[in-house]
């Protein structure tokens, strides 16, 4: 069974000249496989969910029909949960860059990017208030200063922790589309 999520890499594992190695600029694309640490939660959370359906199986023949779909709306909810895990990170099309929180998705406009760089700071471990020196990715709107916009990739974060080499290569792909884009 394909995983799309697990192919972004291998395009550019194939094209390492070519800063954007796609045919349809168009289409959202992660610059990046999702790391380790956010599969794993991910992987986690649906075997939990799995064991909850089969809760919900034996709940609906020994019992209510009413009790057993709350267990299989609590194993959809774990399901979503999940799959949104997988979808966070940053992407990238012809028309902006988008970051997909677990909760929020925003997406700017590659006309209205000032810059995208990469700079050493103090960021945050997996996402905790915990902060450690690492380096960033960070976006400057045209609306906004560096100060007041969060980093969109870090080298702690759940995708790129012990991997500061697919770190260094998903934030030159970033950087290589706001090149390509704000130049036109």
């Amino acid at each position: 069974m394909p995983l799309p999520f697990l192919t972004a890499d291998r395009a550019f594992d194939a094209a390492d000249d070519v800063a954007l190695p796609f045919d349809d600029r168009d289409r959202w694309r992660r610059p990046y496989r999702p790391g380790p640490w956010r599969v794993g939660a991910a992987a986690i959370a649906l075997l939990l969910a799995s064991y909850v359906l089969f809760a919900g199986v034996i709940i609906a023949l020994t019992d209510t029909v009413s009790a057993a779909g709350a267990i299989f709306g609590i194993a959809l909810v774990v399901i979503v949960v999940a799959l949104r895990m997988l979808r966070m990170g940053v992407w990238v099309s012809a028309h902006g860059v988008r970051r997909a929180g677990f909760l929020v998705t925003r997406t700017t406009p590659w006309d209205r990017v000032v810059s995208v760089r990469t700079v050493q700071q103090p960021v945050r471990w997996l996402g905790l208030p915990r902060t450690v020196q690492g380096q960033a990715l960070l976006l400057v709107r045209q609306d906004r200063s560096a100060q007041d916009v969060p980093p969109l990739l870090t080298t702690h974060n759940a995708d790129f922790l012990a991997r500061p080499e697919s770190f260094d290569r998903a934030a030159d792909s970033v950087e290589a589309w706001a090149a390509e884009y704000r130049r036109g």
